[in-house]
């Protein structure tokens, strides 16, 4: 992801002046400097990086602090709080209820990915227990209601649209219509792709929002077109009330940091980015969180949901049990690689730990993988119950891995590949033996009961150093508040530690 490359300049730059004997002027000017190139080579635009470094100056005057502050801190927190200020827009988005019928439009420019992000912004909030439903107003656009009505179908989703039909009012009222009915709380209305230029198209947009009265206006825009962002936006908010802005393909363009900062220069909130084709491939836009992950610092909040999202509240306590009695099972190596499949693309996983940035697992790692991992899961679905809940590596004799084999269509060699790493999650699973685990999820005894040295054990040496070592780790469970939270965590440990590990090597 490119946004990975701006990430990993800034925090070059913060880690060569954390590094630096002493804090002077020319230090900071260098670290500043160096910031400031990697936000113009995103596109940012040259005012707003100015801003930003006098501001900092501002902020950190070295000849005014006195002796014993930390001075690194000090500029690390300006830079964050900086690049905080200019990617928010100093305001809130709607945000639809569950349970109450919420009408939303996507407008936008053609090209910019509108039809997938309707669907996929419908996929996120099923996934959250919404009940969506989407409606293809693009007559304009030959294929548009295929398109449509083929990502729906996959992801499950009623559709609405015709093919005789040419006024896209009438259908986007006759759908908004029909899935108010059917009690649906999510409609997502899609209209044609257009240009600022194009007056009979903004025309029409006004037309179906008056028809559709929606209760939130989105604004899809691609991230390629960097500071223009800025005109685009304020276009269509001249014509229609835009209310949220999702940016999309910021995987593929160097401007998507200057895409960013330019819509918040028109105080129109962004709330959705999208990072690559596949439906998962869709992450909230959370100011704090994303410089905080774009600086390598982590999102420990947004980790934990997802660690909440894939391992339910009632299986805790039983994998909790398996962890402190240091059994793993080829059948938990198969559990919580479903796990890993559940929480969306490795590579976002990895930017919610502190210490890591998405730049640490490049595009092609991240597919190699998951399809790894479901290679794993494809080897086990040919093995039997016996197999699947021995502690035994030695039950898996030379007849039943050429069985297994040929089962799965694999070859005997990736049979063993994947029996290897069993035994090297094993051992790393065996040395969480004797963690106690309290009766009746009594999670502030489990809290007692670990301790970084605890956790030292456990974690891959690559990323221990990568955390930071033992200071870094202490740091790190200080951040994981609640003992709920550090349950959880554990709870999806087995599973994460393979996708970890394996990039790691």
């Amino acid at each position: 992801m490119v946004l990975a490359q701006l990430g990993g300049s800034i925090s070059r730059a913060l880690q060569q002046m954390s590094n630096a004997t002493v804090i002077d002027e020319k230090v900071l000017n260098e670290c500043l400097n160096e910031i400031s190139r990697a936000l113009l080579q995103s596109d940012v635009q040259f005012r707003m990086v100015r801003d930003m470094q006098s501001n900092i100056k501002k902020i950190v005057n070295l000849d005014d602090l006195a002796t014993g502050h930390n001075k690194r801190r000090i500029i690390q927190q300006a830079v964050f709080n900086e690049l905080c200020k200019m990617l928010d827009p100093g305001k809130p988005s709607f945000t639809p209820k569950k349970g109450k019928t919420s009408v939303i439009m996507f407008v936008g420019l053609q090209g910019s990915g509108k039809t997938t992000t309707c669907t996929k912004y419908a996929y996120y909030h099923q996934k959250k227990g919404w009940k969506p439903a989407l409606v293809c107003a693009d007559t304009f656009r030959a294929g548009a209601f295929d398109q449509l009505k083929q990502n729906a179908t996959k992801a499950k989703i009623p559709f609405y649209g015709s093919y005789m039909e040419s006024d896209p009012v009438k259908i986007a009222a006759e759908g908004v219509e029909r899935f108010k009915k059917e009690n649906c709380d999510l409609i997502i209305v899609d209209t044609s792709g257009r240009h600022k230029q194009e007056a009979a198209l903004f025309e029409e947009m006004r037309q179906v929002s008056e028809a559709t009265k929606p209760d939130l206006v989105i604004f899809v825009m691609d991230s390629s077109i960097g500071q223009a962002a800025f005109d685009q936006a304020q276009a269509f908010k001249q014509s229609v009330a835009v209310g949220a802005v999702i940016i999309t393909k910021m995987d593929g363009h160097a401007k998507g940091g200057g895409a960013l900062s330019a819509v918040a220069a028109t105080k129109s909130p962004v709330i959705f980015i999208g990072t690559g084709e596949h439906m998962d491939e869709f992450e909230i836009f959370d100011v704090k969180p994303f410089v905080s992950r774009l600086l390598g610092m982590g999102d420990w909040s947004g980790f934990m949901d997802k660690i909440h999202e894939v391992v339910p509240t009632d299986q805790q306590p039983e994998l909790l049990q398996k962890l402190s009695e240091g059994t793993f099972t080829l059948r938990l190596m198969y559990e919580q690689f479903q796990n890993i499949m559940k929480m969306g693309p490795i590579g976002q996983v990895f930017s919610m730990l502190p210490g890591f940035s998405a730049e640490l697992m490049p595009k092609g790692h991240e597919k190699e993988s998951q399809a790894k991992i479901k290679r794993y899961m494809t080897m086990m679905d040919s093995m039997t119950n016996a197999e699947l809940d021995s502690t035994n590596p030695k039950l898996m004799t030379e007849s039943r891995i050429i069985r297994i084999a040929r089962g799965s269509g694999r070859t005997v060699r990736d049979v063993m590949e994947m029996i290897e790493e069993y035994k090297r999650l094993a051992k790393i699973w065996s040395k969480m033996k004797g963690l106690k685990i309290p009766k009746k999820g009594d999670m502030s005894a489990l809290s007692r009961s670990m301790n970084a040295q605890h956790m030292s054990k456990v974690l891959p040496p690559q990323m221990l150093k990568q955390i930071g070592g033992m200071g870094g780790l202490q740091s790190l469970m200080k951040q994981m508040g609640s003992n709920k939270d550090m349950a959880s965590m554990f709870g999806g440990l087995g599973g994460l530690g393979e996708s970890m590990v394996s990039r790691l090597r």
